[in-house]
């Protein structure tokens, strides 16, 4: 029924207009996102058939929530509800040079920070899965999260469903000493991982000659499938360039690199993941094809508001081509 099924919590984010500081913003945007969403949403838009978990407070800001997953076509009927605990929020300043954005939590003691083992059926939900995507974002949010997210990729494992991971480490959430115990246990289920060149080293503390060395040191360490490595130049706060690279049986995987005019970066790295889970699944494991529509997805993101992706796979394809242009499409 599946194509790929996402676990982890889904957040209010509110972000300031016009470049103000939340102490003197008069209104806020109100959007809905999450790391492990966004990036299912991405496939979902893609084609695939995805599915969501995750546990939601049972008030006006849930079911904002709900309604916003079921809005891009992703299944919630595991979604979990809670009578008593609270929707997670993310506060969001755009900044400006010299001052960049930031994130600023209130998800303590949140619905999903509350989940449990045995919570979700998961025996039932990869009986009928191809992939599993989660991140290193929910375990870091409470100990039963971390043990709620071991089951699930034990689980996940046992059935024989690929299991794809994005480090994604916060250091607003737990610091790297808990996060490399957390997360290092968890790594061995993991097939393909998603990381940052800065997260490698927080959470692993590895380094290499470069990022090519840092991959294979990660398939060393952990015995992964895959290892793909985004790559962010910052040159100011609304100009990056990105690419990225992957590692398969021994092989490194190039793309090209873009230039980027930022909108709203959050998200990324997300679509990046979904992007390459869509086509890694569907081009017959085609790695270089599967970077190109990785990429092709992470930039168009930086393209519009919002983590989610607002874009069509023909425009993904058009990019994935070398066909773009900057005119206006008339």
């Amino acid at each position: 029924m599946y194509d790929i099924v996402g676990f982890g919590e889904v957040l209010i984010r509110l972000s300031t207009q016009n470049f103000n500081r939340l102490e003197q913003a008069t209104a806020l945007d109100i959007r809905v996102g999450g790391a492990e969403l966004n990036c299912v949403v991405t496939a979902q838009r893609l084609g695939m058939k995805c599915g969501y978990v995750t546990r939601l407070a049972k008030n006006p800001l849930g079911r904002m929530a709900f309604n916003k997953i079921r809005e891009q076509g992703i299944d919630a009927s595991y979604v979990l509800w809670s009578d008593t605990d609270r929707q997670g929020l993310n506060f969001l300043e755009f900044g400006a040079m010299p001052r960049p954005s930031a994130t600023f939590y209130d998800r303590a003691n949140s619905a999903i920070s509350r989940i449990q083992p045995g919570m979700v059926d998961w025996d039932k939900i990869f009986a009928e899965t191809k992939a599993f995507h989660c991140t290193g974002i929910t375990p870091a949010l409470s100990p039963n999260c971390l043990a709620a997210t071991a089951e699930a990729l034990k689980k996940a494992k046992a059935q024989g469903v690929q299991v794809s991971f994005d480090l994604n480490y916060r250091v607003k959430l737990w610091s790297s000493e808990q996060a490399n115990a957390g997360l290092s246990p968890l790594m061995k289920y993991v097939d393909i991982l998603v990381t940052t060149e800065e997260d490698v080293f927080r959470v692993f503390q590895l380094k290499g000659a470069d990022w090519n060395d840092v991959a294979r040191k990660l398939v060393d360490k952990f015995g992964f499938k895959i290892v793909c490595i985004t790559l962010r130049e910052d040159i100011t706060v609304w100009r990056n360039n990105w690419t990225a690279i992957a590692l398969k049986d021994g092989q490194i995987y190039e793309d090209r690199k873009y230039d980027i005019e930022v909108v709203d970066r959050v998200g990324a790295g997300d679509n990046f993941a979904g992007g390459f889970l869509y086509a890694y699944m569907t081009k017959d494991g085609d790695v270089q094809t599967a970077l190109k529509y990785g990429n092709a997805c992470a930039v168009l993101k930086h393209s519009n508001a919002g983590d989610y992706a607002f874009y069509t796979k023909e425009e993904v394809e058009t990019l994935v081509a070398g066909k773009g242009s900057l005119r206006i499409a008339r």
